[in-house]
C-alpha cells in the first residue's frame, strides 16, 4: 500500500510556510511498511517542478545507491524536514556577458523546518520504519539536535528518541517517548563536491545492507 501525507497537513504547511523565500510542494511517499525511512534536506530545484523528493542528479546518486543493496525507490518512502524548495536571489552572467537574476537552492532555516515540522513528525509517527537513514546533517539534525554531525556519526547505529513540535504553537522540539533505529550518511549530492567520500558513501549503504539483512524482514 503507498502511503501519503493527508491534504489537510499539506494545508496546515503550506500555511505555516507563508512568507518564506520557497517554492513548491512535494509530499514525498513511498509504501506504508517502507525497509528504510530516507530522510533530506529540502527539494531543489527538479524537486519543486515535478513535486517528487531526489529526481534531479542526487536522485541518480541515490537510486545507485539503493542498488548497491538490492533496493528500489519503490521499498523506500522519501522524506525531508522542509518540502518546499528554499531559494536565494543571485546574479549570474550569461555566455553573451548579460547579467541576470536567478535562484540558487540553499540550505532551509530554522524556522523553516519548524514550520514544516509537523509533516515529518506526522510521517515518523504513522511509518514506524525499521531503520532511518539520515541524509546530510539538516536531516541528522532536524532529529537530534545539532551537536550531531554526519562526519562523526555516519554509518554508526543510533537508537534514541527523536525530536519532535513540541505543539503546533510552539517553536520548541521535544523528545519523542520512543526510541527509532537511526543511520546517518552523506546526502548523495555531497559526492559532486568531494569525490573522494565515494568509497567511504559505499561503505555505509554496505553498514545499512548488514543491519537490514541481521534485523530480519
Amino acid at each position: 500500500m503507498h502511503f501519503q501525507i493527508p491534504e489537510s497537513l499539506v494545508e496546515l504547511a503550506k500555511k505555516r510556510i507563508e512568507g518564506f523565500p520557497v517554492e513548491g510542494f512535494v509530499r514525498g511517499g513511498g509504501p506504508e511498511s517502507p525497509t528504510l525511512l530516507l530522510i533530506g534536506e529540502a527539494p531543489g530545484e527538479y524537486e519543486a517542478i515535478e513535486g517528487k523528493p531526489f529526481v534531479g542528479r542526487a536522485g541518480k546518486e541515490l537510486d545507485k545507491s539503493l542498488e548497491q543493496i538490492g533496493l528500489s525507490r519503490e521499498d523506500v518512502y522519501m522524506t525531508s524536514p522542509v518540502r518546499s524548495r528554499p531559494y536565494k536571489w543571485r546574479e549570474k552572467k550569461l555566455p553573451t556577458g548579460e547579467h541576470i537574476q536567478k535562484k540558487y537552492n540553499r540550505p532551509p532555516t530554522k524556522l523553516e523546518i519548524l514550520a514544516h515540522a509537523p509533516v515529518l513528525d506526522y510521517e515518523i509517527l504513522q511509518l514506524d520504519p525499521r531503520l532511518i537513514v539520515t541524509l546530510g546533517n539538516v536531516g541528522l539534525q532536524r532529529l537530534l539536535g545539532p551537536s550531531y554531525k554526519v562526519n562523526d556519526w555516519k554509518g554508526q547505529l543510533i537508537h534514541h528518541p527523536v525530536r519532535r513540535l513540541h505543539s503546533l504553537e510552539s517553536n520548541e522540539f521535544e523528545w519523542t517517548q520512543e526510541s527509532y533505529t537511526i543511520m546517518p550518511t552523506y546526502h548523495p549530492a555531497a559526492v559532486f563536491y568531494n569525490p573522494k567520500i565515494r568509497p567511504e558513501l559505499e561503505r555505509v549503504w554496505n553498514h545499512i545492507d548488514q543491519y537490514l539483512r541481521n534485523s530480519g524482514d
